[in-house]
């Protein structure tokens, strides 16, 4: 399991907790651990692996209703950049992983999804609705740059005139740019870019494989240069890390083009709890209690809470405060701002991959 107060460079979480399903669970030995200190060895490997898989279906509906998005599409499971919140960590133990570190080492790749994205835009009984690229784990993760599905994935999206969101914090998606522009011509396309603190070492703890704040503002300003619809995404806000940035975050983004700012308070759900609480306990001792104590606040005394419509705002003083904040820096910095609304009537003239003249 963890290795003392030893943090693990580049990785979010620091433990693999154990798999719900699995009916047994290992845990290393504090005398392994200190003979691996002694002996300078690494007690697990800490490499990234790709696994290779071939879904049968590629689109996913999403049944949520906190969550604004009909379909999502995820060419990858697991995620590199290791966020040490996220949400998509519990969905790794159905694949028979960790959702600590295995969800950050093991990455599911779907080799078939472009295959499987043109059946599904093909098909006689699909009506077109805005699919979202990322509703799960990061699209643009790093091991994109080398396989391209996404890439490979957007340029069917244009094939097939057919509406796609995109949910990111990598700056990869820059690469993109010529496809974005040729979707964003007929309102083909939204972009949410997620940046969750201004604050480079917030985000190196945070987010340890993640594009670094002034990329991230940069691919913010390069989008919305380039007549592609961006907004911006400040999630979790974390009480006691980054809820003090709300006005300076929102004031920046809008100095780069964004089009409009959400937020979801944290909720650290399922195994994230434990991973979480171990990891602000290493990177963040000082105040370790009081930020867990104040997301507790948030959710009636709980890490988390799981009641629609309230688990991703939270309740109490703080996330009505959180609230209030938005409220202001929308009004003040994003006032008149209006995101087109995605196309969803070209699909069907396209439905083989060219315009149907009769």
């Amino acid at each position: 399991m963890s290795k003392g107060n030893h943090i693990i460079k580049g990785r979010g979480a620091q433990l693999n907790v154990s798999n719900k399903f699995d009916a047994q669970n290992h845990e290393y030995r504090d005398d392994f651990l200190n003979y691996c200190a002694l002996e300078g060895e690494e007690a697990q490997d800490s490499k990234t692996s790709l696994i290779d898989t071939f879904p049968k279906t590629i689109v996913n509906k999403v049944n949520s209703p906190d969550i604004r998005m009909g379909f999502s599409l995820n060419p990858y499971q697991g995620c590199e950049h290791g966020c040490v919140y996220c949400y998509a960590r519990n969905s790794h133990e159905y694949w028979g992983y960790s959702a600590g570190l295995d969800f950050e080492q093991k990455i599911l790749v779907k080799r078939n999804a472009v295959n499987l994205l043109e059946k599904k835009l093909q098909s006689p009984r699909w009506e077109a609705v805005p699919i979202v690229l990322s509703g799960n784990t990061d699209c643009y993760q790093p091991i994109e740059k080398k396989l391209k599905i996404t890439r490979h994935l957007l340029q069917t999206f244009l094939k097939y005139k057919h509406p796609v969101g995109i949910i990111t914090k990598n700056a990869l998606i820059q690469r993109d740019i010529d496809i974005l522009r040729e979707l964003a011509a007929d309102n083909l396309v939204h972009v949410n870019l997620s940046i969750t603190s201004l604050d480079e070492e917030i985000r190196r703890l945070l987010e340890p494989r993640t594009a670094s704040v002034k990329k991230r503002l940069e691919t913010l300003e390069k989008l919305s240069s380039a007549n592609i619809p961006v907004s911006v995404m400040m999630a979790p806000i974390i009480p006691g890390i980054n809820s003090h940035e709300v006005l300076p975050l929102v004031k920046a983004i809008s100095e780069k083009g964004a089009l409009g700012v959400g937020y979801t308070m944290v909720r650290l759900n399922g195994a994230i709890g434990g991973i979480f609480t171990d990891w602000i306990k290493k990177t963040m001792p000082d105040r370790a209690d009081k930020v867990l104590h104040q997301i507790q606040e948030c959710h009636g005394g709980n890490l988390n809470d799981s009641v629609y419509g309230r688990r991703m705002r939270g309740s109490g003083t703080i996330a009505e405060q959180v609230e209030q904040q938005f409220r202001i820096a929308r009004k003040k910095y994003l006032s008149g701002r209006v995101k087109p609304d995605l196309n969803c009537h070209l699909h069907e003239q396209y439905k083989n991959g060219q315009l149907k003249l009769f």
